[in-house]
């Protein structure tokens, strides 16, 4: 599959659906409670800011289509990520999204000290983000009074575009390209307004793909079973705080060692603690602080990566 830009056709399609679901007839109008439908997350899945919850994005409900485009904006000590992306949902039931995320991986040249790989100075890496959710079971909304949280299956296709990183990626083994499929489990317990969530995903990827997918033995070149967890609260309706935590598979690092790296390219889980705000059923904004552990800790000094994310979301 080609390398898709925020020009190609499927993105100018989803955008346009966004302005005309504000108008055309059976698309969403109403739509749900405030933050119920959750924000964008960086892989343009809805949810949090790093993980996927079982509800359908949008404001789409029952009988209904729904669009939404977001930009996110995430700075740390050594790196930045810019993601941005547009989803389609229909029915409250399915959602397909496309994101493309943007990283800026200048420290990787320190690379060249170890071997002649010729990673350019201001490598930024480019991975596009193909994504399909299905919601198979309750409602987040309308089980809101019961134990049964909302049950949704997604898969999330992946595609590097390494850059002048590529020999590195080759000399580790990893693959430009792979598919993450998961299980989550969302509930909201309205009367208190809270909302859990929980995501069981198989995957190959490193740093969720921006370093590639696997890696040759010793490393883990194999899907693994990674967890994550999501907490919101709602202080009114149209303000949340809460909290994320995604692990992370640490496939390079046993490959790493065998070259005498040590713990060069250690990956540690990924959190943050975030403030979600919508003034509007169509517009929010999402705050938080991220910290994403060590990135290739061999040419960062061992720094964890903390820093803040902001992110804009418009749905309808």
């Amino acid at each position: 599959m080609a390398a898709m830009r925020m020009h190609h056709p499927i993105f100018r399609t989803l955008l346009a659906a966004a302005a005309l679901a504000s108008v055309a007839p059976g698309w969403a109008e109403t739509g749900k409670l405030l933050l119920t439908g959750g924000v964008s997350s960086v892989t343009g899945s809805a949810g949090g800011g790093i993980t996927p919850w079982a509800v359908v994005g949008t404001n789409a409900t029952e009988g209904q289509w729904g669009a939404s485009a977001f930009a996110t904006r995430l700075v740390t000590q050594d790196y930045a990520l810019t993601s941005r992306g547009a989803a389609l949902a229909w029915n409250d039931r399915i959602e397909f999204s496309l994101a493309q995320q943007e990283f800026n991986a200048a420290p990787a040249a320190a690379l060249n000290a170890i071997a002649p790989f010729g990673v350019a100075p201001g490598l930024r890496l480019r991975m596009d983000v193909v994504g399909l959710k299905l919601r198979v079971a309750g409602d987040a909304v309308l089980d809101a009074d019961t134990w049964v949280p909302q049950l949704a299956i997604g898969l999330e296709h992946k595609r590097l575009d390494p850059g002048t990183l590529a020999p590195v990626l080759a000399f580790v083994g990893a693959d430009t390209q792979g598919t993450d499929v998961y299980v989550s489990a969302t509930k909201l317990i309205l009367d208190r307004g809270l909302l859990l969530s929980a995501t069981l995903r198989a995957t190959r990827a490193n740093q969720n793909g921006l370093l590639g997918f696997g890696a040759r033995a010793p490393g883990r070149s194999r899907h693994s079973l990674q967890g994550e967890v999501s907490a919101a609260w709602l202080l009114r309706r149209d303000l949340a705080v809460g909290a994320e935590l995604r692990m992370q598979p640490d496939n390079l690092q046993a490959t790493g060692r065998a070259a005498g790296l040590g713990a060069a390219l250690r990956a540690d889980p990924w959190a943050d603690l975030f403030i979600a705000w919508a003034p509007s059923k169509h517009l929010s904004f999402t705050l938080a602080w991220a910290h994403l552990g060590r990135i290739v800790p061999g040419i960062t000094d061992g720094r964890r990566q903390r820093g803040v994310y902001l992110s804009t979301q418009v749905a309808f």
